[in-house]
Formats: structure tokens, sequence, C-alpha cells
């Protein structure tokens, strides 16, 4: 029995996608175990929309990466509401992150920042949050992240503009901080 026409081109968007998408997740859910259920889902989604002829394959090619992002977000929060908590990214995770390349001492020392970034990101509003990791660690163009988020991109743009001058204010307080003890 040969493989339907589709069953190709849903692999290679799964290998294209599946990496993003459960680094978004996991940063929405705080768990990877939970995001890589969101994620599964979200192709079974996708496998689900093709088979039942909903959606054609050449319609939905042009915009399968939004298509995945939105129903990732939608799950997590559907998830996110189901659970009522979210749990905050471990300092672990983001030592993991860090570069391998540097030397111990640098290595140390951007652990401590992508820490306190982390750590300073996770006290901005949700939204706030939300559209920065979305650009900044997803790429998205605002009007892809006005699409995902269902925001205008006007607040899209407000939303990036004051979550990141509330990041930079919270970082010197933190610095200004941290010299005076």
């Amino acid at each position: 029995m040969t493989p339907k026409p589709d069953a190709a081109w849903i692999r290679e968007v799964l290998e294209r996608h599946e990496r993003p998408l459960t680094l978004y997740a996991t940063r929405l859910l705080g768990d990877v175990e939970r995001a890589r259920d969101v994620v599964q889902e979200a192709f079974l989604r996708l496998c689900d929309q093709l088979n039942s002829g909903k959606q054609e394959r050449a319609a939905l090619a042009e915009r399968v990466d939004l298509w995945l992002l939105t129903v990732c977000r939608n799950l997590c929060h559907d998830l996110h509401r189901k659970e009522s908590r979210m749990t905050p990214l471990e300092e672990e995770r983001a030592q993991r992150a860090a570069c391998a390349t540097a030397t111990p001492a640098e290595a140390a020392e951007r652990r401590d920042d992508v820490a306190r970034v982390l750590d300073t990101l996770e006290r901005l509003p949700e939204k706030q949050r939300e559209v920065l990791r979305l650009k900044f660690q997803h790429g998205l163009s605002y009007a892809e992240i006005s699409r995902v988020t269902r925001e205008s991109q006007g607040n899209v743009g407000w939303l990036l503009h004051v979550g990141l001058k509330s990041l930079r204010e919270k970082l010197a307080q933190g610095e200004i901080q941290g010299a005076e003890a």
C-alpha cells in the first residue's frame, strides 16, 4: 500500500516544526513532557484537517507554521486553564542553554545572566511574556504574532514596547540593588 501524498508532506512539516513548537510549548507550560503532548496533539489536528477535507493541503501549506503555532498556543492555554497553574522555567534549563564553547567563567556568567533575564521575564504580565517570546525566540513578525495571539498588530507593538521597557527597567533595578549589597 503506497502512502497518501500528504503523508510525505506531513513528515516534512513534522521534521521542520516539531522542535521549535516543542520549545514554544515548553516556554508556555514550563514542562517539556506536557509540551511534547501538546505538539503531538497539534500534529494530530493537522492530520485531521487534511483527512477530513476541512482544509486543502495547498491552502494550509502557505501558513502551516502559523497554524501550528496558533493550535499549540490554544492547546497550552486550554491545558493551563484546566490545571489552573503554570510552572516557571527552571534555572537548570537556562544553564543548558548557555554557550558550550565559552570558557568556564564566561559560561557561568552567561548562565547567571540568562537565569536573571528569564526570572525577570517571568515577572512580566502573561501577554507581554508571550509576545516577547514569539518575537525574539521564534522570530515572528508583528503580523504573524497578531495572527497567533489574536491581538491587533498595534497592540502587539505596544505589548512588545512595554514588555521590553519593563524588562530593561527591572534588570537595571536588579543591577543597582546588586551593586548596593
